[in-house]
């Protein structure tokens, strides 16, 4: 019997495997990077705000890619987190957009983006 998120993304174990290995090697190979929709409101803040920081990061559209719901499931079974967006800083997982505002608002964002190299040293 297929679980809900194997049934959710219609894909099968093997598929949700290729996802996992997919999402963990964007996030271990990319100083930040962001697993994003299009049109998530969240997500656009996100990246608004990681620009404004002066920060080179990789954005992955879920809604864009072909194994997106498959990608999407993985990392909900990695990290907890169903929702986008689902950011990752040198490799570490730092949550939504309410732990990236919130680290933004107690000074620790940028230090992380500067440790991760995706800002510079200033």
């Amino acid at each position: 019997m297929a679980s809900i998120l194997g049934t959710a993304s219609g894909g099968s174990k093997e598929e949700l495997q290729s996802a996992m290995d997919k999402a963990k090697e964007i996030a271990a190979s990319t100083p930040v990077v962001v697993f994003s929709k299009t049109y998530c409101g969240y997500c656009k803040r996100v990246k608004q705000l990681l620009t404004q920081l002066g920060a080179s990061y990789k954005v992955v559209e879920l809604d864009k890619e072909g194994d997106g719901a498959a990608v999407q499931s993985a990392l909900a079974d990695w990290t907890g987190l169903r929702t986008v967006p689902n950011v990752f800083i040198g490799g570490n997982h730092i949550g939504g957009c309410d732990s990236v505002t919130e680290k933004h608002q107690a000074g620790q964002l940028v230090p992380l983006l500067r440790s991760a190299g995706a800002v510079d040293s200033k």
